[in-house]
């Protein structure tokens, strides 16, 4: 089973980018600075975040469900992020190193199945098990540990 894995879309964020840190409280975020190269994972780019670079730290609907598994939480979306990354049969940055939790969903955002999944091996395993189920309809990745939003994951069906 052929996958992708989409980073989230800046522009949704890009009018925060702009707000003083009164204002980005008033919606709920923040601005952060990364003081380590690793730990401050990008939600549009799928790499962690260099020491010193800038980052809102802002509530993200991961599954915007009317139902029981409507999921938010936290991310961190670089200031100076450019498009969304794209991976075709292939783990991003972000999901090196870092065990997860993969949960599928059908079209109207229920819970079909889960996996945890602790390293890069069992990653791809698991994302090709799930995807193969016809009920799924897309995976959400998340940190296992934080519990954070990682990124979008779809059956790839070739644009040509």
């Amino acid at each position: 089973m052929t996958y992708k894995v989409t980073g989230l879309d800046r522009s949704r964020f890009a009018p925060l980018f702009v707000l003083d840190d009164e204002a980005l409280a008033r919606h709920g975020a923040r601005r952060v600075v990364a003081d380590a190269d690793h730990g401050f994972p990008c939600r549009v780019t799928l790499e962690d975040a260099r020491a010193g670079e800038s980052l809102l730290l802002v509530n993200h609907a991961s599954n915007r469900s009317d139902g029981p598994y409507h999921s938010a939480f936290a991310v961190f979306v670089r200031e100076d992020a450019g498009e969304a990354a794209r991976y075709v049969d292939a783990l991003p940055p972000v999901f090196i190193g870092r065990p997860l939790g993969i949960r599928a969903y059908d079209a109207v955002g229920d819970l079909v199945a889960a996996r945890l999944s602790t390293s890069e091996a069992t990653h791809e395993d698991s994302i090709r098990e799930l995807l193969a189920d016809p009920r799924v309809d897309h995976l959400d990745a998340h940190n296992a540990a934080h519990g954070c939003f990682a990124a979008r994951i779809d059956r790839y069906r070739s644009e040509a």
